[in-house]
């Protein structure tokens, strides 16, 4: 089986959705012996954004780009083919100003292309994803699962992947991080207990 790792968050060693989706991937694999694992970490190797760049790129036969369309060629032709190998995908997604990073909006951006993981037909627009599971790490400093606050953050993600066919998702979260030692370490226990008892229950 092969795992695709996602990071985003810019606090390194401090992050605690780095933490939790490291967990993620061990408890993986020790449930799943053998399984394989490519790892991006959107902040150390930040992938550039969606831009007019990229459109020309993708539009311009290899021969005739110039080196930065060529880059972008290849940036977005290997970040689509890690995600449409992987059989499973591991994010960590803490959440920034109510929303995802950007980062991980630029990754997002690459993935979710027209005629590769999804398609527009006569009946509507299909997922072509489905079969991966799908493992977000949620982190926030307040709380806001379930509230009109947490829309653009774990809502929008859940749509983002469904409409790419996933449906095979699953929360791990921890919020209120910042509401003092007392809940952080309760929502890092939480969320670690969830890993190891929950997430990987029946296998």
């Amino acid at each position: 089986m092969k795992l695709l790792h996602i990071d985003s968050s810019i606090l390194g060693d401090n992050s605690a959705s780095r933490q939790l989706s490291g967990e993620v991937v061990k408890a993986w694999q020790a449930a799943e012996p053998g399984v394989a694992v490519t790892y991006r970490d959107l902040a150390a190797d930040a992938i550039s954004h969606f831009s007019a760049t990229t459109l020309v790129a993708a539009g311009t036969a290899a021969e005739l780009r110039n080196a930065a369309q060529q880059h972008e060629a290849e940036l977005s032709a290997q970040t689509l083919a890690e995600f449409l190998a992987a059989d499973a995908v591991v994010i960590a997604a803490p959440m920034y100003n109510f929303t995802i990073p950007t980062q991980l909006k630029a990754w997002i951006d690459r993935i979710a292309v027209a005629g590769q993981t999804f398609r527009y037909t006569e009946a509507g627009p299909e997922g072509l994803c489905g079969g991966k599971k799908l493992v977000i790490v949620s982190t926030a400093g307040g709380l806001h699962a379930g509230q009109p606050t947490g829309t653009a953050h774990e809502d929008y993600l859940k749509v983002l992947f469904g409409f790419l066919g996933i449906t095979d998702i699953e929360f791990v979260r921890a919020h209120g991080l910042a509401y003092g030692d007392e809940v952080r370490t309760k929502a890092m226990s939480d969320a670690q207990a969830h890993i190891s008892e929950q997430l990987f229950a029946a296998a």
